[in-house]
C-alpha cells in the first residue's frame, strides 16, 4: 500500500469544531466485516452489540494544558510552545513544537504570564519545528507544574480555528482519564458517557485499562510514498498484568475484545506474545500499522473518522479492509457525518 491509497477529499465542513452535545448521541457507523454492511446508528446502540463476558479496553490517559503563549526576548513577538514530552525534571528541560518556528533560535529567551514571571531558554534545535527548552523558574517543582497548569491551555487540534472555551477542559478528556501525560485526546474514548459505562457494566461487559499517552507522532504527517519508510514517534505505554488477566481471560473464552481507539489498538498489538497473547508492559512504542497486518489481540474496535493520508486511517483500513474501509468513508461524506477529534464514531466488528 502506498500513500497515494489513502488519499480522499474531506469537505471542510465535516471537519467538526464542536462535540456533540451529549457525548453518547454522536452518530456511530457500524461496519460489520464478516456480513461486508454498514448501518447508521447512534454511539449510545453501541450496547447492543456486546454481550456478557465481553471487554473493552479503554485508554485512560489524561492530557495536560500543553499549549502555552509566550512573548520572545526584545521583540516581543507571540510565540506558540507545544509541551511534548518532559526530558529532565531536575533541570526543567521539555521537548516543544514552537509556531512561528522560523523565529527561535538557540539562546533566545522566551517569557510566559502577565508577571513573566516564567522564562524559558531554547538550549538546542532537533528538528524544523522542535525545539528544546530549559524553563528558568523561581519556585519548587511542584509550584513550577503547577505554573504551567496555569499558564497552559487545553491543546485543542490545529484544524479547529476557534478559540478554546470552558467546556473543551471537560470535552477534550475522556471521563475515565486518570494519568496525566498525554498532548491530545485518545478520542474514541470521548464517546463514553457514565451513563452508558454503567449501562455496559450493567449488562455484564468488563474493562480493561491501559495508558498510552498520545503523543504527536499519531498526527505526525506522513511524507514518504513507501509506508515501509515511516517512521513514527515513540509514545509511553503501561499495560498492568490486570489487563492482561482481563484480556487474555476474554480470549480464552472466545468472548469479544474490542480496541476504544487506535491508541489502544496500537498499544495491545505492541506487546503480544508468541501464543497471540497479551504480555504486561512498560516502556515505549513506535508501532506503525498499515495494510497488510495480521491483528493478534482485539476483534473488534471503536474509532473516529480520520483525515487523508493519516497514520490512524491506515491502520484503520489494515483492520477493516482497504475496500470496506473506502466505501464506507464515502458513505460517511455522502451522510454529513462529522471527521476527527470532535467527530462522530465507527464501530468496525
Amino acid at each position: 500500500m502506498k500513500l497515494s491509497h489513502f488519499n480522499f477529499d474531506l469537505p471542510k465542513d465535516l471537519l467538526a469544531e464542536y462535540p456533540s452535545e451529549n457525548r453518547d448521541e454522536a452518530r456511530l457507523m457500524v461496519i460489520n466485516r464478516k456480513e461486508q454492511t454498514i448501518e447508521h446508528k447512534y454511539f449510545k446502540d453501541l450496547i447492543n452489540y456486546f454481550d456478557e463476558g465481553d471487554v473493552m479496553v479503554l485508554n485512560n490517559t489524561k492530557v495536560f494544558p500543553a499549549r502555552l503563549f509566550g512573548n520572545k526576548e526584545k521583540t516581543g513577538a507571540r510565540i506558540e510552545v507545544f509541551l511534548l514530552r518532559e526530558l529532565n525534571a531536575e533541570q526543567r528541560l521539555w521537548d516543544v513544537l514552537v509556531d512561528p518556528a522560523r523565529k527561535i533560535r538557540i539562546g533566545n529567551k522566551l517569557y510566559f504570564g502577565d508577571d513573566e514571571s516564567l522564562v524559558a531558554e531554547v538550549i538546542d534545535n532537533t528538528t524544523s519545528r522542535g525545539r528544546t527548552l530549559r524553563f528558568l523558574y523561581d519556585g519548587s517543582y511542584e509550584e513550577f507544574r503547577r505554573k504551567l497548569k496555569d499558564l497552559g491551555e487545553t491543546p485543542l487540534p490545529k484544524y479547529i480555528k476557534r478559540d478554546v472555551e470552558p467546556e473543551d477542559e471537560d470535552r477534550y478528556q475522556t471521563i475515565y482519564a486518570k494519568y496525566e501525560g498525554a498532548v491530545a485526546a485518545p478520542t474514541a474514548g470521548l464517546h463514553f458517557s457514565k451513563h452508558l459505562l454503567k449501562r455496559l457494566e450493567i449488562n455484564g461487559i468488563n474493562f480493561a485499562e491501559i495508558t498510552l499517552h498520545v503523543g504527536l507522532g499519531t498526527f505526525s504527517p506522513v511524507e514518504v510514498e513507501d509506508l515501509s519508510k515511516h517512521k513514527m514517534d515513540s509514545e509511553e505505554l503501561s499495560i498492568s498484568t490486570s489487563a492482561c488477566e482481563t484480556v487474555n481471560g476474554a480470549k480464552e473464552k472466545k468472548r469479544r475484545v474490542c480496541a476504544v481507539g487506535t491508541t489502544v489498538m496500537r498499544a495491545l498489538e505492541s506487546s503480544v506474545s508468541s501464543e497471540k497473547t497479551l504480555n504486561p508492559y512498560e516502556g515505549w512504542t513506535n508501532k506503525f500499522i498499515f495494510p497488510p497486518y495480521d491483528f493478534s489481540i482485539a476483534d473488534c474496535m471503536v474509532t473516529n473518522f480520520h483525515t487523508p493520508k493519516s497514520t490512524l486511517l491506515m491502520m484503520v483500513s489494515a483492520f477493516t479492509g482497504h475496500d470496506l474501509i473506502k466505501e464506507a468513508y464515502q458513505q460517511a461524506i455522502k451522510e454529513k457525518y462529522q471527521f476527527y477529534s470532535y467527530g462522530d464514531a465507527m464501530l468496525i466488528l
